[in-house]
């Protein structure tokens, strides 16, 4: 039995990591530590406030003295750490959020584990700080470069991504250092339940709904490989079980998409839901779709955003040889269980933008 800390827990990737733990892992103890800042949300949460296995702590990862009890409390013996500041344009209005909770708000769980789980100057064999990180921290590549490795050289081009290439230089010299017993994955682009209407798939999936225009950088032609999000915690699993100490891991969900295809693939989906469906017509009447228009037409090509990196490509060759791991959504099916989700969760995304989920920040547990 597991004593997990998951940080972040209550956001997109984390929320949706610590469903599937407890599915996948019932008898493991999985406690949650969330600042409930703009990308916290407790909702996402909600299915498993009934499990006796399950803890939710408000509370900020910067806080060395909260977390080193909560740690030494809970007794924890492995931590999955997904609490990060990640959204790109905002590190570029205000990136000092960023560099604190990405890089200090890191070290100050690294300083806590170490702290928890030495032994006699030595660190237990039997404990794990798993670091989920980003593909953004080794840079841009041209249309025609080969995909990111484990090797390639860092090279951040948002404040965004380089607090997150510091957190990993962090996680690894406290592993180099100490000997604790750390791994670190990093991933491209997720999609999928629970994640917020900031983001380029749920953004233009309800203003799509809404009927309101669909903003483009640039001409749209800007690549990411997309992972399905269950994917990436599939892959977490495997690192925690079956990685070795020490070690990074690509992950990547081997679907390579422009921006602009990606958004015209959603408004033909949308097309097709709404032919199919006419409930959806009465209810959501201000998409093109709903008066038998296409939905593409809402497409609007805006001023790109600065340092916009061209093309994020994932080589997944070592978590796919050593972990025996390979996605199990192309896009193409990922895509129609993330707009089923949104359509059936409508109230979860209007309190997103109405700010009704939001809590006060009272630390509870």
């Amino acid at each position: 039995m597991r004593h997990l800390l998951v940080t972040g827990g209550a956001g997109f990737i984390g929320a949706n990591f610590v469903h599937y733990w407890l599915q996948h892992h019932p008898a493991d103890r999985v406690v949650v530590l969330d600042a409930l800042t703009c990308a916290g949300n407790r909702s996402n949460l909600a299915a498993a406030e009934g499990s006796s296995q399950y803890r939710f702590v408000i509370g900020d990862i910067c806080d060395a003295q909260l977390v080193g009890d909560l740690m030494r409390d809970e007794n924890i013996d492995c931590v999955a750490h997904f609490a990060a500041e990640s959204h790109v344009d905002r590190s570029i209005t205000g990136p000092d959020e960023f560099i604190r909770t990405n890089v200090l708000g890191t070290h100050a769980l690294l300083k806590s584990a170490r702290a928890l789980w030495s032994l006699q100057g030595r660190v237990r064999a039997d404990v794990r700080f798993h670091h989920v990180s980003t593909d953004e921290v080794y840079g841009s590549l041209t249309s025609a470069a080969p995909a990111f490795t484990e090797a390639t050289a860092y090279r951040p081009n948002s404040p965004y991504s380089a607090s997150k290439a510091g957190s990993d230089h962090l996680v690894r010299a406290y592993h180099h250092t100490y000997g604790l017993p750390a791994t670190t994955s990093n991933c491209s682009n997720n999609y999928g339940p629970f994640q917020l209407p900031e983001k380029l798939i749920p953004l233009m999936l309800v203003h799509a709904l809404e009927g309101k225009k669909l903003p483009v950088y640039g001409r749209g032609e800007n690549v990411r490989d997309w992972l399905y999000v269950e994917d990436h915690c599939a892959a977490i699993d495997a690192i925690l079980q079956r990685g070795r100490v020490g070690e990074t891991y690509n992950v990547g969900g081997c679907n390579e998409w422009r921006n602009i295809d990606i958004v015209t693939h959603l408004c033909a989906l949308l097309d097709v839901k709404f032919s199919e469906d006419s409930s959806l017509r009465s209810h959501f009447p201000r998409c093109p779709a709903a008066q038998g228009r296409p939905v593409s037409e809402l497409i609007q090509f805006v001023t790109d955003r600065k340092g916009h990196d061209w093309r994020y490509a994932i080589d997944a060759t070592k978590i796919q040889t050593e972990l025996q791991f390979t996605p199990r959504e192309r896009f193409e099916t990922g895509i129609v269980k993330t707009v089923n989700w949104y359509l059936q969760h409508e109230s979860w995304w209007r309190a997103v933008f109405d700010g009704s989920y939001r809590v006060d920040s009272e630390r509870s547990g």
